[in-house]
């Protein structure tokens, strides 16, 4: 599980099978979901052996559940052989669709001010196959409409591992699901955002939560590693032909970026790109001096940046009372 086709004919390489097994193995593992080697009926005895002595199907089933009063569901999984650490995922059911929230590293290394996983510190990147393992181990996996890389980690900071999952995800071998389905989000990690730009055809959705270099740093520390204004200069050369879209996550915070100071300078700072702000309420966490910015306001700052001619859209948050809203995941899901 995860392995790309490419992957998949090293496989078949290494046990001298023909190279279209690995197609057949693609289709196995990706459409017609196998849990076992033995189901891969169009491979031979002798090769359904041999794959069976030396690999799995990798699939692993999530450990706890927690479902909220409005519908959206969290899973625990377990990652590692020897369930090194966990990761959440989270099931968000809408009228006409609905996503998955996939992690990409368990824990995070960018320390970000307002999110529970980073306070966990960094435990270990997700494989492909983990990433993966958490799309089809949901018992909704067959109602899913899009996939969000919003979930615990930088999926930038784990990059192989992403694109890999991405292109099992939109491969006509793989999942065959459109890239437009897919928004990987980052808060612009360099030069890994260049190669998701040019190897993938996914949406990007950019963390940003203040136009302001100075401010953005007491927020989120790794703007001094991966500054903003390099992040925003590399959209504004990426072609953005076609479907795909850029978007940009705003956490608005009481009296700290919520200002008309903050909104016109946000304004200034994405003129000319054609983009779409999400602004998005601050859910609170144990011991944090930062607090959300009222409703009033997030409405009234949404409105100076539609006056601005800048798409602005307040997003609904969901799950809240399982901690499975934005920047609540930590991994503590039933345990």
């Amino acid at each position: 599980m995860g392995k790309t086709l490419s992957g998949l004919e090293e496989v078949a390489a290494d046990l001298a099978m023909p190279k279209f097994a690995a197609r057949q193995m693609a289709d196995w593992l990706y459409k017609k979901h196998a849990a076992d080697v033995g189901e891969m009926s169009n491979l031979s005895v002798k090769h359904r052996a041999a794959l069976a002595e030396r690999y799995e199907v990798g699939l692993r089933p999530f450990s706890a559940l927690q479902k909220s009063a409005d519908g959206t569901e969290k899973y625990l999984f377990e990652v590692g052989s020897a369930k090194q650490a966990c990761v959440e995922s989270v099931f968000i059911p809408e009228a006409g669709r609905a996503t998955l929230c996939l992690s990409s590293q368990a824990g995070c290394r960018m320390g970000c001010r307002f999110c529970m996983t980073a306070r966990m510190g960094f435990r270990r990147s997700l494989t492909s196959g983990e990433i993966i393992n958490q799309l089809f181990s949901i018992p909704d996996r067959e109602k899913l409409s899009n996939l969000v890389f919003m979930g615990m980690g930088e999926p930038m900071d784990n990059i192989d591992s992403v694109l890999s999952s991405l292109e099992v995800i939109t491969s006509p071998w793989g999942m065959a699901w459109s890239p437009t389905r897919v928004t990987v989000s980052t808060i612009g990690v360099m030069p890994a955002l260049q190669r998701f730009l040019s190897e993938s055809r996914c949406h990007l959705a950019v963390s940003l939560h203040s136009p302001f270099a100075d401010e953005r740093r007491e927020l989120m520390p790794m703007q001094k590693a991966f500054p903003l204004e390099e992040t925003i200069s590399l959209i504004r050369r990426h072609s953005w032909a076609g479907q795909r879209r850029v978007s940009f996550e705003y956490i608005l915070f009481a009296g700290v970026n919520d200002t008309p100071r903050h909104a016109a300078a946000l304004a200034r700072l994405l003129g000319g790109i054609e983009c779409r702000v999400n602004l998005i309420r601050f859910h609170q966490l144990p011991d944090s001096p930062l607090k959300s910015s009222p409703m009033q306001a997030i409405e009234k700052f949404r409105d100076m940046l539609l006056q601005r001619k800048i798409t602005a859209t307040i997003r609904t948050s969901r799950g809240e009372d399982i901690l499975a809203a934005c920047g609540m995941l930590s991994a503590n899901a039933g345990r």
